[in-house]
């Protein structure tokens, strides 16, 4: 028998309040492996703010909302005139 195939989320409601790096993966479309090197970079360099439940990391969605904002306001000042 084949496994379900699991439904990627890609509506912001539809995002869980506790979020894991396959569903940063699903919502940014990148990798995992990209979303774990984001984890393992500080929030101060531009890194996701998360914590360890046993091996696995986890990520709040609001902190997950801030660091997009954070994003994007990086973003928007490259293209500001001088």
């Amino acid at each position: 028998m084949a496994a379900k195939a699991r439904e990627k989320i890609t509506r912001w409601d539809d995002l869980p309040d506790v979020l894991t790096a396959q569903h940063i993966a699903d919502y940014e479309n990148i990798s995992r492996r990209r979303v774990y090197e984001l984890f393992q970079t500080s929030p101060a360099h531009g890194g996701i703010a998360n914590y360890d439940i046993g091996t696995s990391k986890r990520v709040e969605k609001v902190d997950y909302a801030a660091w997009r904002a954070t994003q994007k306001g990086k973003n928007k000042q490259k293209f500001v005139a001088v």
